[in-house]
């Protein structure tokens, strides 16, 4: 069974910051487009994280490991390990099969067992497996969503992505997996973003930060500021401090309305390590005025 925990470098008990700053570390080092990135290595940190960073997915990997409820267990009222949930059973886990073309097909177990406890008494016939693609966008094109073309089985498949997609979120397209007895399964398109140098998402904000020269900070100016929109003209105010928040409207995320979150510019004042003697003397001036 894979432990998520170690996988990442945490102890059971992390913080979801704690998981989080793990995930960013490990991430960044096993990246596929760095000369040492290992693709095999940096998917398995994203299904952990992914898992761990969910308080429900981690409370059911927590319970029942990385294969979910599975099995004929010792559950509440009897049923199903972990499958019983007073309303119901749920036989929504997949379980994957690694296909020859490297594609994976997962099968759903509710179909499954859908066969032995389908309505009206009789058998339901089952699905067509799932198939799942995994997709590499870029952090801009996550941001902003786009529209992928997919190939199965020689046939083009378009897939839209929306605006926003999280880092390890699935897409199901429906009616487009493999053929069954009972119609065909689903694609499943697991999403992979690739991590941007400068910016990070935080909800439907967008954050980064800035270095200031002293100078700069202490008397203000007006910079070009590089954003995922192109050039904007950032206006720093006379006596910005050091880790201030600087907020530009509608230049974050976009929801599933067209609104858009913020960007966040984080000050990082450079104190210089060494000065020259004019310098100093000035900085004593400024001294004697209790600046």
């Amino acid at each position: 069974m894979k432990d998520h925990y170690k996988t990442l470098g945490v102890e059971k008990s992390a913080s979801k910051e704690d998981i989080k700053k793990a995930f960013r570390k490990l991430a960044h080092e096993h990246h596929p487009d760095k000369n040492q990135g290992n693709d095999a290595k940096f998917k398995e940190i994203n299904e952990a994280y992914t898992t761990l960073s969910d308080d429900q997915k981690r409370q059911q990997y927590d319970t029942f490991g990385s294969d979910g409820p599975s099995g004929f267990g010792d559950g509440q009222g009897g049923g199903f390990g972990g499958g019983f949930n007073g309303g119901g059973f749920d036989f929504s886990q997949f379980t994957r099969q690694q296909g020859q073309n490297g594609q994976s097909f997962e099968f759903d177990l509710g179909d499954i067992f859908g066969e032995f406890f389908g309505g009206g008494g009789g058998r339901r016939p089952r699905k067509g497996a799932n198939i799942t693609v995994d997709v590499q966008l870029s952090f801009k094109e996550s941001i902003f969503g786009l529209e992928k073309e997919i190939i199965i089985h020689k046939e083009k498949i378009a897939v839209k992505i929306p605006a926003g997609i999280e880092n390890g979120q699935g897409l199901r397209v429906q009616g487009k997996g493999e053929e069954g007895p009972g119609g065909r399964g689903d694609l499943i398109v697991r999403v992979w973003v690739t991590e941007h140098d400068v910016f990070r998402k935080e909800s439907f904000n967008l954050v980064m930060e800035l270095d200031l020269k002293l100078t700069t900070a202490l008397l203000g100016a007006t910079l070009d500021i590089d954003t995922l929109d192109g050039k904007i003209e950032l206006k720093i105010p006379a006596g910005t401090t050091h880790n201030e928040i600087l907020r530009v409207r509608q230049k974050g995320v976009p929801d599933e309305r067209g609104r858009r979150g913020d960007l966040l510019i984080v000050t990082k004042v450079e104190m210089p390590k060494k000065i020259s003697k004019a310098a100093q003397k000035l900085i004593e001036e400024l001294k004697k005025e209790g600046l």
